[in-house]
C-alpha cells in the first residue's frame, strides 16, 4: 500500500507523484492501493497527482483502489466531475 502525505498541494505534488510512480512496481496483484487517510492539508493539486497516478496505474495494467478519501476530498472531486474516476466501480 502506497500513502499519501499529510499536506498535498501544488508545493508537493511533483514530489509526490514522483514517490507514487516510483512505488508502483512494488504493488504486487492487480490493483494498487493508495492511502489517503493522512491527508489533512490539500487543494485541487491532490486531484491531479491522484488522475496522473491513476493513468500510471493503467498503463502498468493495475487498477487504482483509494482508500480514506476524506469527505472534503471527495466534495472537491465532485464539484471538479471526476469523483467517478476515483471511486471503485
Amino acid at each position: 500500500m502506497l500513502v499519501l502525505p499529510s499536506e498535498l498541494t501544488h508545493k508537493q505534488a511533483t514530489v509526490c507523484l514522483r514517490m507514487l510512480v516510483q512505488g508502483l512496481p512494488s504493488q504486487a496483484g492487480p490493483a494498487v492501493v493508495v492511502d489517503a487517510a493522512a491527508l489533512r492539508v490539500f487543494d485541487s493539486s491532490a486531484l491531479a497527482v491522484l488522475l496522473a497516478f491513476r493513468r500510471a496505474s493503467r498503463a502498468a495494467n493495475k487498477r487504482l483502489e483509494i482508500r480514506g478519501l476524506t469527505p472534503r476530498l471527495l466534495d472537491l472531486a465532485r464539484v471538479y466531475g471526476v469523483a467517478d474516476l476515483l471511486l471503485p466501480g
